[in-house]
């Protein structure tokens, strides 16, 4: 299934299909994708800002092991996105950052988030700044991040929503490519601080992306599963909107 050219809906057709979209990625996680001693819920604060679904481990952290269906349990993900960018530790700018908040919750700890982009994040130079500061915060918290941003570049993030975050993160350049403006970014906190990005456009299909767990340990996320499944559940009216803003 393509992806859609969201920029063509109002907000609040946008939004519904966000909420949804959201929950249908909490459910796939829930229901077995995440190995035994994690969990994802929706729309919990974490840190200051509010975010979309986080990753909570309870208990020690599980050994790589091979489930009884011959399936590894959990093992070292393998992204295989356009761009693959180590952080260098020289020039990381988390020293700028005076709030550093260890993140808890009470039914365990926060080890991974995953945000939805929204038009009203960076539609004005403030919001932007906001969401990447949220981002740079939880990377700064050991907290591993994978954000999903449907909407192409404005004036205040020419470079995508990934080159936001990454102009807070380091002095190194980031380029989206102009073809493929919508952008995938994951971000490994440990060992190394890595981001792994891959960009689409409207009418391409969605890759799988990764969440890091612990470590190099983690999961894929099945985007494309996930989207087609809300789509399915969306009113016939809001799909032929889109449908044929897609073929225009």
């Amino acid at each position: 299934m393509p992806m859609h050219d969201w920029t063509r809906v109002k907000a609040g057709t946008y939004h519904n299909f966000h909420v949804l979209w959201m929950s249908s990625i909490t459910n796939r996680l829930n229901a077995g994708l995440l190995p035994a001693g994690f969990f994802a819920m929706a729309e919990q604060i974490v840190g200051r800002p509010e975010t979309d679904v986080v990753t909570l481990q309870t208990g020690a952290r599980p050994k790589p092991s091979v489930a009884s269906n011959g399936g590894v349990a959990i093992a070292p993900v393998r992204p295989k996105t356009r761009f693959v960018l180590p952080i260098p530790p020289e020039k990381e700018r988390y020293a700028r950052k005076a709030n550093r908040i260890a993140i808890h919750h009470e039914l365990g700890e926060v080890v991974a988030v995953i945000e939805i982009v929204s038009p009203g994040n960076k539609d004005r130079k403030r919001s932007l700044q906001t969401f990447a500061d949220k981002a740079v915060d939880l990377l700064q918290q050991q907290v591993n991040l994978l954000i999903i941003d449907p909407f192409p570049p404005g004036p205040h993030d020419p470079n995508g929503i990934h080159g936001a975050i990454w102009g807070e993160l380091t002095d190194q350049p980031f380029e989206l490519p102009k073809d493929k403006p919508l952008t995938l970014a994951a971000y490994q906190v440990e060992p190394i601080k890595t981001a792994y990005v891959e960009t689409i456009a409207v009418g391409d299909r969605l890759p799988d992306m990764p969440l890091f767990l612990y470590d190099e340990y983690g999961i894929d996320v099945p985007l494309e599963e996930t989207y087609e499944t809300t789509w399915n559940v969306l009113p016939v009216e809001i799909r032929q909107l889109l449908e044929t803003a897609n073929q225009s």
